[in-house]
């Protein structure tokens, strides 16, 4: 993992954010703490959020409600956008065109169609361009990327994850301002290439759950578990894709399901075999929420906790076969037996034999975050004008199967998918 190197006072990135609510703040509040960083501007369409980047970070902070303000200023390095997803394509385009470098909120796209011009911006801009989805900057990833890598559990057949939640700000259900009026928003800004409504505050402060904005459970989630699974396994995506789900607990008027359960079919590489994956978001209170990951290959396998660390449970195959000859008379099973006994002679039992399966543990140090080093990661390749792993192809190979699990869901279908040419197959 690359590390943001020292820097002197006078040599900082300037960075402005696009996008001030709950992923904007955080973003600013955890790369203003990257060394030689400095946060400069915003661009939001609520007034209470420019007033509150003010009151948090200083007077001196220049804010507009137009993004096009922002990147019209040659002291700005780079942006974050964290603005409704609807946006993203349109905001990166600009950044990209404008010679700012781009730290993208996933999923890096709505439409998958849209991330090529993504690419291809980021491309002729010469810039940086990294999608947030923090987990390909953890080192946890990183070593589990070479144990399975190094074949610790066989080969990869399976990887089952999920992403529950249990709490009403886990299913998006956010503050809405009592001062969220037409003069405090631009609504029409919002709305932007959306389908055009009246005001109507709850679409802006609770937007993750339109179809209009948003991407769902599988844009907002789907997404981080594709990212990680992505990186661990080096992996292009899957050439299938099947989602089910529906509404069952917040009925609050939202049109994206809040259970969602996707099946995906990766093709053989010549790093790994054909394998199959499960992923899972819930968000009824039962599920006691949490994230987990397990990596099942023919040799054993990795359970993950995210944020704790990972478990690798060697379990290697019975190198005689099995049989049952309960089934058959007597002169059947004693002429197997003995031919058996004459290929596999027993073996007397030694204390490692007796042993369960084999485990072995890998834990994050004391304080670290993923969030820290993903933006730390950011900079340095800014700084030091190194390659990121989460760029815009990387973005696009990771939000395109989570933007058609809502096509496979709302559309009742299966979708076939080109992972290398990043191109829905007819």
């Amino acid at each position: 993992m690359a590390q943001a190197q020292k820097t002197s006072a006078n040599d900082k990135i300037r960075v402005g954010c696009i996008g001030m609510g709950n992923m904007g703040l955080g973003d600013v509040k955890t790369i203003a703490t990257v060394p030689g960083v400095e946060f400069v501007a915003v661009a939001d369409i609520y007034e209470g959020r420019l007033t509150n980047a003010k009151e948090r970070f200083g007077k001196q902070i220049f804010t507009t409600r137009d993004y096009r303000e922002l990147l019209a200023r040659p002291d700005i390095d780079a942006v974050i956008i964290a603005t409704p997803d609807h946006w993203h394509c349109t905001q990166a385009v600009d950044a990209l065109k404008a010679g700012k470098h781009v730290y993208c909120q996933k999923p890096m796209v709505q439409d998958p169609a849209d991330g090529h011009k993504i690419i291809a911006a980021e491309k002729a801009s010469g810039k940086i361009l990294q999608v947030g989805s923090q987990r390909v900057s953890n080192i946890l990833y990183t070593r589990l990327r070479e144990v399975i890598k190094d074949g610790k559990i066989g080969e990869i057949r399976m990887i089952e994850a999920f992403y529950d939640r249990n709490s009403a700000l886990g299913a998006w259900q956010y503050v809405i301002p009592h001062d969220a009026s037409p003069t405090t928003v631009d609504w029409d800004r919002f709305i932007g290439s959306a389908p055009k409504r009246p005001f109507e505050p709850i679409r802006l402060f609770r937007w993750r759950n339109y179809q209009d904005y948003g991407t769902g459970i599988a844009g907002d989630l789907f997404v981080h578990l594709f990212s990680g699974i992505h990186y661990v396994m080096d992996s292009n995506g899957p050439e299938r894709v099947f989602a089910s789900g529906g509404t069952y607990y917040w009925k609050d008027g939202r049109d994206v399901p809040d259970l969602m359960i996707g099946l995906y079919d990766y093709p053989q590489t010549d790093k790994h075999p054909a394998h199959q994956i499960t992923l899972r978001v819930n968000f009824e209170a039962g599920t006691g929420g949490g994230q987990s990951f397990r990596f099942v290959g023919t040799e054993g396998y990795i359970t993950l906790d995210v944020g704790n660390g990972f478990t690798i449970n060697s379990i290697p195959r019975e190198a005689r076969p099995g049989y049952d000859l309960e089934p058959f008379p007597q002169h059947v099973r004693e002429n197997f037996l003995a031919g058996y006994r004459q290929k596999y002679p027993d073996q007397k039992p030694s204390a490692d034999s007796m042993r369960p399966s084999a485990s072995q543990s890998f834990r994050t140090p004391p304080g670290y975050t993923e969030q820290y080093a993903h933006h730390a990661n950011f900079i340095d390749a800014i700084r030091n004008k190194r390659a990121v792993i989460e760029d815009a192809t990387f973005g696009l190979r990771a939000a395109a199967p989570a933007l058609l699990s809502n096509t496979s869901y709302f559309e009742k279908k299966q979708v076939l998918w080109d992972p290398v040419a990043m191109k829905i197959k007819a």
